[in-house]
């Protein structure tokens, strides 16, 4: 394995606190971080559920979140080795694809989804840790 940590990213507040997590992790084991995002097609849409926004959108503007994120994220943990990745596709196809191309040790996601509602619907939480080929670490963002 590699050692590369796979964090993913949607523009919430909730997602920047795992790839936060995630950015330390990755530091403490001197492991490569890919942030990652998925997009559903080549246009923006904003979807709305609660207090969370999720923006989905096309190949360039995944790529701009991903490399704004990427920027904040050597702010608060300087020296972390951070590259970036946009895949077409659900949220938690993209991760799992993330991390087998890249033979990550470790995903981490945030558990927004994984009350209520989105517990019975599904979460990409949930989902990643079905299928991944790693560990997956939940990281506790609702707060």
């Amino acid at each position: 394995m590699s050692g590369t940590v796979i964090v993913g990213v949607d523009g919430s507040t909730t997602s920047f606190k795992a790839a936060t997590r995630a950015a330390t992790v990755a530091a403490g084991l001197g492991a490569p971080l890919t942030v990652v995002t998925a997009y559903a097609k080549d246009s923006t849409e904003v979807v709305e559920i609660g207090n969370d926004t999720w923006v989905l959108d096309s190949a360039e503007q995944a790529e701009k979140l991903t490399n704004q994120v990427a920027f904040k994220l050597r702010e608060v943990v300087p020296g972390a080795t951070i590259q970036t990745k946009a895949l077409r596709g659900k949220p938690t196809d993209a991760l799992v694809t993330a991390a087998e191309d890249l033979e990550a040790q470790l995903i981490v996601v945030g558990n927004v989804g994984m009350k209520g509602l989105g517990r019975l619907l599904g979460s990409v939480a949930t989902s990643v840790a079905q299928n991944a080929p790693c560990d997956v670490y939940i990281v506790k963002t609702d707060r």
